[in-house]
């Protein structure tokens, strides 16, 4: 018979396995709640330093495949450091939940460590990283449509307890058809508790899901705008997307064209906005004359307000990742500048010790500064002004950088994303997801437009309309609902972070005492 720590640590590995097939490009939703089980059952009767392996096992096993793609054009040991420092996570809230096991509410202080696990990951280090949570798989998924009540954290917090009540049946269906024996009663005890708690979470949530698939429809009226997208496309994927910046920026022009010329004959309604995507214009057109010229003219052709992503040399000896809005007979009219900057994509924390470890943070030449303002553009059309959030990139894996743009009455989000970088792999499609997620979340209608694909236009239900392939060039175009209303997730604010990371404080707090209680007793 294998050593049953082995069997713990292949557990924990499948488990992590099994959670990657819940992203693009596997897509199996499902899979959540069956790998969550199988951890949770990993680290039962174990003490917390052995939680914390396990926790690490099943993060590596994770998101070595998940974040594959960031290691694709800088080589393997970038990507195996950010897999690693995100299994940490991982680790901590393994102990977590291997220590909260005995307690009656096992279930639902385990669903509250992967939120505050979440919550933690995604603010720290420099800012966090907060890709792969798992709300973010859950954008097909029947019960997908309850991020509006509950918000990202909160479905994290719904999947998590789904997962800790189908291990909690797991064990208790296993022990029950098994048998206990007298020397097994301490542990069967525990497990009993467990099982029980999860029980109820388990009728809980499947409630809550069959409601969430069966009742919830996420509203969809509004006015509605006609917008287009144009995708561009790049000479060259990969990190030398941007060595010909003059043709990436005339493949936005002439894609632009060829909308104006659709208008002009009838086959397109004239957009009320026109989105180019990311680094569209890598040459900074406040500075180039030949670059203000060619938007100026794509602006003359097109009559209709442009919204477009481009690299601005300032502050010095800093540059800016921007989204600028022109508007016909008026030129720019309003710039938002990223507010949070990729540490080692877009600038380089500690560069000089960063260095020794690899050179590649030397392609990262001039750091991008981090922008102030909240961006809210407000947009003229035919049928009234149209606030218009600009998300640049991995912007819209951040929670405050939509619910803020939101309280300030953004009607519809404008993600601006280049995923030249990253070729032919799934992070253009779980980056969409994300998107698709946070239309439902926030009840807004999308523009997900990169300069490579996959681009999108999104409806406030999260589906996907003129969905592009990547490495081509295309003009989506169609209508958009427009909605202002604040959904509860907007409402709710971090109210769940909040709640869960007390939950988890307070749990340990207890757990402590309780084992200098026990310490205490046995030395009388």
């Amino acid at each position: 018979m294998l050593p049953r720590r082995f069997l713990r640590l292949a557990a924990a590995m499948v488990a992590g396995l099994a959670l990657w097939l819940a992203f693009p490009d596997h897509g199996l939703w499902w899979t959540v709640p069956i790998a969550l089980a199988l951890f949770a059952v990993s680290v039962l009767h174990v003490r917390a330093r052995w939680g914390a392996l396990l926790g690490f096992v099943f993060g590596m096993a994770f998101f070595a495949p998940v974040l594959s793609w960031s290691g694709v054009y800088v080589g393997t040991f970038p990507w195996m450091a950010l897999a690693v420092l995100q299994s940490l996570y991982f680790a901590g809230m393994g102990a977590l939940i291997a220590s909260f096991q005995r307690r009656r509410l096992a279930p639902v202080l385990g669903a509250a460590a992967w939120v505050t696990q979440e919550w933690l990951r995604g603010t720290t280090p420099f800012g966090g990283f907060p890709w792969a949570r798992l709300a973010f798989s859950q954008a097909d998924a029947p019960w997908a449509p309850l991020v509006a009540w509950v918000s990202s954290p909160g479905l994290t917090f719904v999947l998590a307890l789904a997962g800790g009540a189908l291990a909690g049946l797991g064990v208790w269906a296993f022990t029950s058809w098994r048998g206990v024996s007298s020397r097994e009663t301490t542990q069967a005890d525990a497990g009993s508790r467990f099982s029980s708690a999860s029980a109820v979470g388990a009728v809980a949530v499947g409630a809550v899901a069959l409601l969430a698939g069966s009742v919830i429809t996420p509203p969809t009226e509004g006015r509605t705008i006609d917008i287009a997208g144009i995708q561009g496309n790049v000479p060259t994927a990969g990190l030398d997307f941007n060595a010909q910046r003059r043709a990436v920026l005339d493949n936005h022009v002439r894609a632009s064209e060829k909308l104006a010329d659709a208008v002009a004959a009838g086959a397109t309604p004239k957009p009320d906005i026109v989105v180019w995507p990311e680094n569209a214009s890598d040459i900074d057109p406040k500075r180039n004359a030949d670059t203000r010229d060619e938007i100026a003219g794509a602006l003359r052709r097109l009559d209709a307000p442009l919204v477009v992503g481009a690299v601005l040399s300032e502050p010095m000896p800093k540059v800016s990742n921007a989204s600028m809005l022109y508007l016909p007979g008026k030129g720019l009219s309003d710039t938002y500048v990223k507010q949070h900057p990729v540490p080692f994509g877009e600038y380089i924390p500690y560069r000089s010790f960063f260095r020794t470890f690899s050179k590649q943070v030397d392609l990262v030449r001039a750091d991008f500064t981090q922008g102030q303002k909240v961006g809210v553009f407000s947009v003229p059309t035919k049928s009234g002004a149209v606030k218009a959030a600009p998300i640049i990139c991995f912007e819209v894996a951040y929670d405050d950088l939509l619910r803020k743009p939101a309280n300030r009455g953004a009607q519809l989000f404008l993600v601006q994303t280049n995923n030249a970088t990253f070729g032919y792999t799934a992070e253009s499609t779980q980056q969409l997801a994300i998107s698709r997620l946070r239309a439902l979340e926030y009840g807004r209608s999308i523009a997900h437009v990169s300069t490579v694909g996959v681009s999108a236009l999104i409806t406030p239900d999260g589906v996907t309309h003129e969905r592009t392939s990547l490495f081509t060039q295309a003009v989506l175009t169609g209508e958009l609902p427009l909605r202002s209303q604040a959904t509860l997730a907007q409402r709710l604010g971090r109210a769940p972070e909040i709640v869960a990371t007390a939950a988890c404080v307070i749990a340990f707090a207890l757990n402590l005492r309780r084992g200098r209680k026990s310490s205490r007793a046995v030395v009388r």
